[in-house]
């Protein structure tokens, strides 16, 4: 696995790159938004570790560029200082597909990277298919059955997170998890959302793809 950080700290680019040659991964490293994103759209890391607070092209346009202009999906974690819910949101907006807060363990690091690479299968096509379900990861873009989908933010990433997980059942924790982090609304923050997802994604239809799997979690099924 390749790895690109795009990180103006110095001393944390020293300790990352001692970290991730020790487990054996190939890394190349960025100072500044504009040149990192460069680097990027030549050559597609497997991970992208995006600092938030760079100087000039800050990471939030670093990751809204690299959706745009990518010809392939490159997954993003993103780092930050910052760990109120609306920075986390903003970073997912941009196409973040994870999110880790500063100061973190370089293990917690290693480990999410390795899932977002697998997760994601590095360098596949930007639109997933389920069925005649089809999401474009770059641009959002939701169809079923020819049909133009329109979800709320909330509930487009739960069907992203399910649409990569598929054919595997998510537990309501690991989608709580996927979607609030560490700070998750109280009381039941998934009820409202999976309704809505369900009224989008299922009630036009003569198939629902959306399954609750009693005592487990969600999962999609194809529909064809």
């Amino acid at each position: 696995m390749r790895l690109l950080v795009i990180e103006d700290n110095a001393a944390l680019r020293c300790n990352l790159e001692a970290a991730f040659s020790e487990a054996g991964l190939t890394v190349d490293f960025a100072a500044d938004g504009s040149s990192g994103l460069q680097a990027a759209l030549a050559d597609p890391p497997d991970v992208l570790v995006l600092d938030l607070g760079l100087p000039g092209l800050d990471g939030l346009r670093v990751c809204e560029r690299l959706r745009v202009e990518a010809d392939r999906h490159v997954p993003v974690l993103m780092l930050t200082a910052r760990d109120a819910l609306d920075d986390k949101l903003a970073g997912f907006q941009s196409g973040a597909d994870d999110y880790l807060v500063k100061p973190f363990a370089t293990a917690e690091l290693l480990a999410r990277c390795l899932a977002l690479s697998q997760r994601h299968r590095a360098g596949t096509s930007h639109v997933m298919r389920i069925g005649t379900l089809s999401i474009d990861r770059r641009s959002g873009h939701i169809e079923r059955a020819g049909q133009v989908l329109q979800l709320p933010d909330t509930a487009r990433h739960l069907l992203l997170a399910l649409v990569e997980a598929w054919p595997r059942t998510l537990t309501r924790s690991e989608l709580v998890e996927r979607i609030w982090g560490d700070a998750p609304p109280e009381s039941d923050p998934l009820r409202t959302h999976l309704y809505s997802l369900r009224q989008v994604l299922d009630r036009p239809f003569a198939v629902p793809m959306l399954k609750t799997i009693h005592g487990v979690g969600f999962r999609l099924e194809a529909d064809a």
